[in-house]
């Protein structure tokens, strides 16, 4: 590790990061009072210091008018800089779509295979191939939104993207509509209820929305919404029915997506998942008795 210039920094890499202003300025915070903890990564190239790792850390030392910054070289070979990146992305939490622009630059750039690359991550082509094919689903539009954090992948790849595949619904109409709900803060749960009314309801109601209207629309729905004057126990269930589907929906898709080696890994999984599975049967039969109960109503 050594400390660098951030003028000296390539920033090439930049628009392959997902933003988070949210987590951004927690971490000025965090910087203002303890330093950059730990360093930026990346890759020395073509006698250029090309950041792939850290890029809410320099944008964050800019701000406070930090010059020198710790840094530490992966490689100094432009693909294996790239490998060992994506090597550490269970750890460093790559997004799918980040994954899918470093894969991107492999093939596009270096002219690697899906085989090769594959084989250089300890993946299965089908990991590869996965994240190849994101990009080509997602219109350039919709993915510099993305990316710049104006609206949030989660509700793109859980909410929107079943649209497409199930409803068919056209590309060109969920880019509409990710246009007119971008940058405007709201949560996943809204974007849930506002997508539901514009995909599946009146034309008028798509109207208001291409309007402005969101706030408008929100109400509208909410007030339909059956569980208006629903209890407090009530709404904490819901609440933990919608954090469970969505984390049962992301640990499966890390657990077929991933290969891990790490004995530390296989220990602890081992024994939360053993936990699990000791709950699963309760669990499932209580979620079937909920499920047979609210379908009669």
């Amino acid at each position: 590790m050594e400390q660098i210039e951030i003028s000296q920094l390539d920033l090439r890499f930049e628009s392959y990061r997902l933003k988070n202003l949210a987590a951004e300025k927690e971490l000025l915070v965090s910087i203002l009072e303890n330093g950059i903890q730990e360093p930026l990564k990346g890759l020395y190239y073509d006698k250029n210091q090309i950041l792939l790792d850290g890029f809410k850390r320099l944008r964050c030392a800019q701000k406070l008018n930090i010059h020198m910054v710790p840094y530490q070289i992966l490689s100094e070979d432009a693909v294996m800089g790239i490998i060992n990146f994506l090597r550490l992305s269970n750890t460093k939490k790559l997004s799918i779509v980040e994954e899918a622009k470093l894969i991107d630059e492999l093939k596009s750039v270096y002219k690697m295979t899906t085989k090769d690359i594959a084989a250089m991550l300890d993946k299965s082509k089908a990991w590869v191939s996965v994240r190849s094919g994101i990009l080509k689903e997602i219109s350039n539009e919709t993915m510099d939104r993305i990316m710049n954090g104006q609206f949030p992948l989660y509700a793109y790849m859980y909410i929107l993207r079943p649209f497409i595949r199930i409803n068919k619904i056209k590309t060109k109409e969920i880019d509409n509509f990710i246009n007119l709900l971008s940058g405007k803060e709201l949560s996943i749960r809204e974007i849930k209820i506002l997508a539901k009314g514009y995909f599946s309801g009146t034309a008028e109601f798509r109207e208001q929305i291409k309007s402005g209207n969101i706030e408008w629309a929100l109400n509208h729905l909410k007030e339909k919404e059956p569980g208006t004057n629903l209890n407090t126990m009530e709404q904490r269930i819901l609440k933990d029915l919608e954090i469970t589907q969505k984390y049962m929906q992301q640990v499966t898709l890390k657990i077929q997506g991933g290969q891990f080696k790490d004995k530390s890994f296989y220990a602890q999984a081992n024994l939360l998942s053993g936990g699990i599975l000791k709950q699963i049967d309760a669990f499932q039969k209580a979620i079937r008795i909920l499920h047979d109960r609210s379908s009669k109503t």
